[in-house]
């Protein structure tokens, strides 16, 4: 098992690429099942989860090349139509291959998903989608199963916006005969990425990124090229870094406008953000002082960029209030940061953030991905050494995160550690 260690005290400074966004690769690579001809998706980031998803399309029998953050697929045939309980436990974007498996081949098996542990993401609202358009649904042994000989168009209202179920009705829909319309729909840029790549390969989609989608369907979709979105959650926690450490950092092939909210709260923050086209410099002229955030979708603050938004505050001059709308059980990186001496109070679903003089480095332990980040981004500002252990949650979105870090100015490595840390 590996962790990353860490000597802070050190302000960061320079540029660094942000990569390609993990949350619209993983759709984006489950819907080459849709249809035959080649398809190179580039702009790939090498992270774990898009790993897992490709050896997940390979399992079905999707051609799958992988050269550096190039992708080359091909879903001509394929040879089953299950996603096994070991691939999809460690991955709960593993789901996004029902819509595709279904709307194409008629049937579909599934493992209901894993992934972080970060409270319920429930995906019946996928499943309840899927059963309007036409499928007939059972859940058996730990395993989703969907058949349907072509799925019909239908209007879908989601009781909640879900990223991923958003992403599963609309791959399946592209296929079904007829038109369906999803109503309160997620609108973050993810949606919209797939919906272009979908539409470059022949979907008839309108209405990505509004919360009413319209889909007509048609009777196949071919190859095509397509250059992933920027990461956005990658670009905040480096700019969460540069405001920790109160440094000069501009991050580069981003796009600010799926950032916003983001850069508006650091800008709350004190931070001095300016912004180009692709770039984004954030430096930080005086003291950091608190402010208060909500997690909402999208286009409201991230829930993805509230552990390192936290790990800010626990710096900044006053009290924050951090209220998380999203998951209930995204607090785990609370305890972590306290014993690197932060002062936190969790009242229900609110953090209280009274932001201190300095963090002390401690041996700390990752429970999800944002967690990990979030625990990073306190320990590049940190007194000593912070060792932050199960770094395999990180790992699943960060591409080369030390890395990128050391050029801008870190100290970090990473190592093996010999046994696994016990459960606190």
């Amino acid at each position: 098992m590996d962790e990353l260690v860490i000597t802070g005290g050190n302000r960061l400074g320079g540029e660094v690429r942000i990569s390609g966004a993990k949350n619209s690769a993983l759709p984006i690579l489950a819907s080459t099942i849709l249809g035959g001809g080649e398809c190179v998706i580039t702009n790939v980031p090498r992270v774990v989860d898009v790993l897992t998803m490709g050896k997940l399309l390979g399992m079905l029998g999707v051609s799958v090349s992988h050269e550096g953050n190039r992708a080359v697929m091909r879903a001509d045939v394929i040879h089953s139509t299950e996603a096994p309980y070991d691939l999809v436990k460690t991955m709960r974007a593993s789901v996004l291959a029902l819509g595709p498996l279904v709307a194409r081949w008629g049937e579909a098996k599934v493992s209901l998903p894993g992934g972080c542990a970060i409270g319920s993401r429930p995906v019946n609202l996928h499943l309840a989608g899927l059963a309007k358009l036409g499928a007939d649904i059972s859940i058996e042994h730990g395993y989703i199963t969907a058949k349907a000989k072509r799925l019909k168009g239908a209007r879908i209202y989601c009781d909640t916006p879900t990223v991923t179920g958003t992403e599963n009705l609309m791959m399946a829909a592209s296929l079904a005969e007829g038109t369906t319309v999803l109503e309160n729909a997620a609108k973050e840029p993810e949606i919209v990425d797939l919906a272009d790549f979908l539409t470059k390969r022949g979907a008839r989609i309108v209405g990505a990124g509004t919360d009413v989608i319209t889909i007509e369907g048609v009777r196949e979709l071919q190859g095509a090229d397509h250059e992933v979105i920027p990461d956005r959650i990658e670009a905040g926690t480096y700019l969460a870094a540069a405001a920790m450490t109160k440094g000069d950092v501009t991050i580069t092939h981003c796009r600010p406008a799926h950032m916003e909210a983001v850069l508006m709260k650091l800008r709350e923050a004190g931070a001095d953000v300016q912004v180009e086209k692709d770039r984004v410099r954030l430096t930080v002229p005086g003291k950091l002082k608190g402010t208060d955030m909500r997690t909402l979708p999208f286009p409201g603050f991230p829930t993805d960029m509230q552990a390192q938004m936290v790990a800010v505050m626990t710096l900044a001059e006053g009290t924050s209030v951090v209220t998380e709308t999203v998951f209930e059980s995204r607090f785990m990186h609370v305890e972590e940061l306290r014993r690197m001496g932060a002062d936190i109070r969790v009242e229900g679903n609110r953090l209280v953030v009274t932001g201190r003089k300095n963090l002390t480095g401690a041996p700390v332990m990752a429970s999800d991905l944002r967690a990990s980040a979030g625990l990073i981004v306190a320990g590049l500002a940190a007194e000593g050494v912070t060792e932050v252990q199960r770094v395999y949650h990180l790992d699943r979105g960060y591409e080369r995160i030390e890395e990128k870090l050391r050029a801008l100015g870190a100290v970090v490595e990473r190592r093996k550690t010999a046994i696994a840390p016990k459960a606190r």
